[in-house]
């Protein structure tokens, strides 16, 4: 029996690194569920968001092996505030019909009044401190130079096979500046 019966983790995963696989295995200890939302679902081939959904559910389930369900989440321009917390209740409810029972995430402060003033949500927030200093954006500028070195450093062994794939969709998609996603 594990303490909390829903987890949720949310996040771009523009690309999914060791930071990311931390949250997730955190919540994979401590949920009997774990619902991965991925943000910005609706964008792809932008220098900020160069993958699809599918493709980071790929990336996702390839390094969790079935432990977690994953699931889009598209931008509503909301930005980080609580309106955006309650549509991400929302989406959480419609999707899996069940609301979450705990939050895991990475410390932001963009992050810490998403969920406040939600009536009726009793969820727990789940702050896994940076073990590491790296970011998606520095992950994606490894792959623009080919760095695999610099980029393995930082990415679950699982996913070394998709760097040519992965750093030819970077490629492709850097100088277009154009998006949604906040």
């Amino acid at each position: 029996m594990k303490p909390y019966k829903f987890g949720l983790i949310l996040g771009r995963f523009q690309t999914f690194h060791i930071g990311h696989k931390q949250i997730t295995d955190a919540a994979i200890k401590l949920c009997g569920k774990v619902g991965v939302f991925v943000g910005s679902a609706q964008e792809s081939g932008t220098e900020k968001n160069p993958f699809t959904f599918e493709e980071r559910k790929e990336m996702i389930e390839k390094v969790c092996r079935g432990k977690v369900d994953v699931y889009p989440i598209f931008d509503k321009g909301y930005g980080n505030n609580s309106k955006w917390g309650e549509y991400v209740i929302e989406c959480v409810r419609e999707n899996t019909g069940t609301t979450p029972d705990l939050f895991i995430s990475g410390r932001e402060e963009r992050r810490v009044d998403w969920f406040d003033g939600i009536e009726g949500l009793c969820m727990a927030e789940l702050y896994i401190p940076k073990a590491i200093d790296i970011s998606a954006s520095r992950l994606r500028e490894y792959m623009l130079h080919r760095d695999f070195k610099s980029w393995s450093a930082y990415i679950p062994k699982e996913l070394w096979g998709y760097f040519d794939s992965m750093a030819k969709k970077v490629s492709s998609s850097y100088n277009n500046k154009k998006t949604e996603s906040i």
